[in-house]
């Protein structure tokens, strides 16, 4: 981890997209941890900090509530340990969690796809009507 390049919270914002308040709110409510701070206190983030707020940002547009995203960000960290790897029982109970966050998401894409679909339809209805009256 030492070897990682650390980034000041300002290139990250730029990496993710992601404003400086929202990246500081997610660490507020312990979606994510700075890996270091710098001498001056500055927060320090590694390429595996940017992943994690990829994530966040890709489970946001289908309404996942902060308890659901932290609860699968558990999920996906305890599946990737190496000093304590998920075994039995246990990686059982997580892979069910991980599959139903995923029929979860899919169900959600879906309910987007088909609003998207009416809102383009709607758009197209304005446009013939702008063309009708031209």
């Amino acid at each position: 981890m030492t070897d990682q390049r650390q980034m000041q919270i300002g290139e990250v914002a730029e990496r993710t997209g992601l404003s400086l308040r929202t990246i500081r709110h997610y660490e507020e409510v312990g979606l994510v941890v700075p890996s270091a701070r710098s001498k001056g206190g500055f927060r320090l983030y590694t390429e595996s900090d940017v992943e994690r707020l990829m994530v966040i940002r890709r489970m946001k547009p289908l309404d996942f509530s902060l308890e659901e995203m932290r609860d699968l960000l558990d999920i996906t960290d305890r599946l990737a340990s190496v000093d304590s790897p998920p075994a039995g029982a246990d990686l059982e109970r997580l892979r069910e969690r991980l599959d139903a966050y995923r029929k979860t998401a899919d169900a959600r894409c879906e309910t987007l796809r088909s609003r998207l679909a009416m809102a383009e339809d709607f758009a197209a209805t304005l446009r013939g009507r702008m063309e009708a009256g031209a």
